[in-house]
């Protein structure tokens, strides 16, 4: 009820967010009433409810509802499940006490027929003993009677039935039992044979009867009855009236026949049990197959017998998994032996769903008792692929290589991109390459345990694992021994630092390629889309809304890298603003102590950013060789450095402090200065691709705060500044120098760049804001 009500209410959240209008509270029932009506026309209340709709929302609206269906079918099904195993039970003891019921009304009425017999018999004798001696004496030589052959059979059939019960002609005595009630019916009826003979006649068949039914119990039980034998006793026992007994009697076969076979069996010496499993399964599922198609066979469908034969068989079910997992899954499970494991659970259930066939579900009975052993080995799996990740982490030398030549046990190379018909392939460390390896081997494991529901379990596993690698990462960073304390609990401490700019964006290359394309893809092998064979409209539309999980996953992932990249960057930004004694090459008095005619300066940047500069271009050769193919990753990285720097400057207060109230006034030679190294980082952010709206934004507050804190002296900043054209001819000139590239005029710019809308806004705007 609970599964139904959260239903109802998710579907009224995606109805309401769609505009689709529904009555609540006291409403509710008068809105299902429409359902119940005969002449409800679906096509109608749909028109009339969807008709403010447009097609994508309909799309989704229909997208949600079937997967509410299948989420509720899921839910019927679990719950039909949980609570079978009460109903059978429940049912067997209905059976039984109806049964028993049955006993006892046919106990009760041989016991009224015995004491009616004696109540008649001394009846007769007390008239025999007032009969006149005169009808005595009448016929003192009257004739003896020839007997009747009713009197003749009632003499030889007690005998005859002995006979064949001794000779185990089962048939026969089966025949005349029949014979036998058919007598005592007629007899009964017709009142043929007084009370006396006719209870002799029930109780010598009730007799034969059972010791006939004891005698197929036993022949039943024997270890050698097998086959059309066993099957012959059992509907034999079943004609006698005995069929609950009689169905007992077939399971307990069945199960001593496979029993004394599995005496013949023993667990492999192998470290993962395949063949023992493959064994045990072919073992059991085929005793349990072939006692469905008895029960079939002999008691056909009747409700009492299926639902024996379903506990029976759950039970079988239940002492295999047992001794699979005792056997095989436990050790492998402890290993680590994913694929082992995994191997054994597929042998087993592709054995067990032959039962369906026959009407027996048992794989959820299977799934369930094997899900923690299947748990623990992915628990141990991941920790193998974590440990093995930071041991080769401690000697990883940070040189992006391509991926060794050595095939996978899958066929393909180990960092070959599946799909791709010219078989590129990425370059990347040797640690993760191993990675990478690891996790491609550990979906391939997964992947066929989809049944079990262990995708999202998989997942999240794995992005821990990825994420302590990001830390490995992390610490591989010079600035990074500092954070130490925070990886604490990461793992493998040990890592090879990465001491050159190269090995540090290697870092970054590996787990940006993992992150965006190698660990995604390999996700992709848990769709559970990949498997249906829908119409091509059907995959079409699927595929736009499928696997939100991963999607969601997969920015977990980018989101882990951020943490690279931001220590990255800040520990650059930091190199480049203080020096090793921790002084800083960035303040206030750089600007504040500038003297001098503006006409007789050489102007220049300020060299911490032409530092920036040469360092930003040494980065992106760099990085054009390393991200190939992703060059917008590389871009991205440009500009987080570039806006780190640049807010680190805008956040520093005491720089702030020292241009807005410090002890000497910004001059204007300190503005024009100022307003020159701003100048120069849009020019060249701008000509590197890697000016962003962000920095734009950023650049113009510093230089309004700065034009403010001079305005204050009572100066107008525009009367000392020169025009844009001035700052943007300086600006490129330096860039020539330091670059050694020919100059780019500031209308040249390259209008492929993704900011080409942004650099249009030029720095000229802030003049353009008005006064101060």
């Amino acid at each position: 009820m609970a599964s139904v009500k959260s239903s109802r209410s998710r579907a009224h959240a995606v109805t309401q967010s769609k505009g689709i209008n529904k009555d609540t509270g006291p409403k509710l029932e008068e809105n299902l009433n429409v359902f119940k009506s005969d002449n409800f026309d679906a096509d109608a209340f749909v028109q009339s409810k969807c008709h403010s709709l447009n097609e994508k929302e309909i799309r989704q609206l229909c997208s949600y509802l079937l997967e509410l269906k299948r989420a509720s079918a899921e839910e019927m099904r679990r719950s039909v499940y949980a609570n079978y195993t009460a109903f059978i039970r429940t049912s067997k003891e209905i059976s039984d006490l109806e049964g028993e019921l049955s006993s006892m009304k046919n106990l009760l009425s041989t016991q009224a027929t015995l004491i009616h017999g004696l109540a008649e018999g001394v009846h007769i004798d007390s008239l025999s003993d007032v009969v006149p001696e005169s009808t005595s004496d009448s016929s003192p030589t009257a004739d003896v009677r020839e007997p009747s052959d009713l009197e003749k059979w009632l003499t030889e059939f007690p005998d005859h039935l002995d006979v064949l019960l001794a000779e185990r002609r089962v048939d026969e005595a089966l025949l005349s039992l029949d014979e036998g009630e058919r007598v005592a019916s007629d007899a009964k009826e017709k009142k043929t044979l007084g009370h006396a003979v006719l209870l002799s006649l029930q109780t010598a068949i009730a007799e034969r009867r059972q010791k006939l039914a004891d005698q197929l119990a036993e022949i039943a039980c024997q270890p050698s009855t097998r086959g059309a034998e066993l099957r012959a006793a059992i509907s034999a026992l079943k004609k006698l009236g005995d069929g609950p007994r009689a169905h007992s009697l077939l399971l307990n076969a069945h199960y001593q026949k496979y029993q004394f076979n599995m005496k013949n069996l023993r667990p492999s010496s192998t470290s993962y049990g395949g063949a023992y499993t493959a064994a045990l399964s072919q073992l059991v599922f085929s005793g349990i197959a072939q006692a469905a198609t008895d029960s079939l066979a002999i008691f056909g469908k009747e409700p009492a017998y299926t639902s024996e034969l379903v506990m029976w068989s759950t039970k079988q079910t239940e002492a295999f998994a047992l001794l699979v997992k005792r056997h095989a899954l436990t050790s492998s499970a402890a290993a680590g032996g994913l694929r082992a494991a995994a191997e054994c659970v597929q042998i087993a259930l592709g054995h067990c769903s032959l039962l369906e066939a026959r009407g027996l579900a048992l794989c959820p009975v299977l799934l369930k008792l094997f899900r923690p052993s299947v748990e623990q080995a992915l628990d141990a799996n991941l920790k193998r692929i974590e440990e093995s990740t930071a041991a080769l982490a401690a000697a990883d030398d940070w040189e992006l290589t391509y991926p060794p030549s050595v095939t996978r046990a899958s066929g393909r190379s180990a960092g070959a991109v599946p799909g791709s018909t010219g078989a590129y392939q990425h370059k990347l460390s040797s640690s993760a390459h191993r990675f990478n390896l690891m996790v491609q081997d550990f979906f391939e494991d997964v992947g066929p345990l989809l049944s079990m529901q262990l995708g999202g379990k998989a997942l999240e596993g794995l992005f821990q694992v990825f994420n302590t690698y990001v830390n490995t990462l992390v610490r591989a960073l010079p600035g990074s021994m500092e954070d130490e304390a925070s990886y604490e609990d990461s793992g493998n401490k040990i890592v090879r630092m990465a001491e050159t700019e190269a090995q540090q964006i290697a870092l970054l290359a590996n787990a940006s390629l993992l992150a965006d394309e190698l660990l995604p893809r390999a996700a992709m092998k848990l769709a559970p889309l990949a498997n249906q064979k829908d119409d091509l409209q059907r995959r079409a539309s699927d595929r736009q809304s499928r696997h939100p999980e991963q999607r969601e996953w997969k920015k977990r992932l980018v989101n882990s890298v951020d943490r690279l990249k931001d220590s990255f960057c800040q520990q650059h930004a930091l190199d480049l603003i203080f020096t090793e004694e921790g002084d800083s090459h960035l303040t206030a008095e750089m600007y504040i102590n500038m003297e001098g005619n503006a006409d007789d300066m050489e102007w220049s940047p300020s060299l911490i950013f032409q530092e920036l500069y040469v360092k930003l271009n040494r980065m992106a050769a760099i990085a054009a060789d390393m991200f190939v193919g992703r060059e917008r990753f590389a871009m991205l990285l440009l500009m987080r450095l570039t806006e780190t720097v640049i807010l680190w400057l805008s956040q520093d207060q005491s720089f702030w402090d020292d241009i807005e109230e410090g002890p000497r006034p910004l001059g204007h030679l300190g503005l024009q200065q100022f307003y020159l190294d701003m100048k120069f980082v849009t020019c060249f952010a701008s000509q590197g691709r890697y000016l962003s709206r962000n920095l734009l934004r950023v650049v113009n507050d510093i230089i309004s705060k700065a034009m403010s804190a001079f305005a204050a002296t009572g100066m107008d900043p525009y009367s000392v500044l020169p025009e844009d054209e001035w700052f943007t001819e300086i600006a490129q000139d330096a860039m020539e120098k330091l670059s050694g590239k020919p100059k780019v005029a500031n209308g040249e710019r390259d209008l492929n760049s993704p900011t080409a809308s942004v650099s249009a806004q030029s720095m000229s705007s802030v003049r353009s804001h008005g006064s101060y």
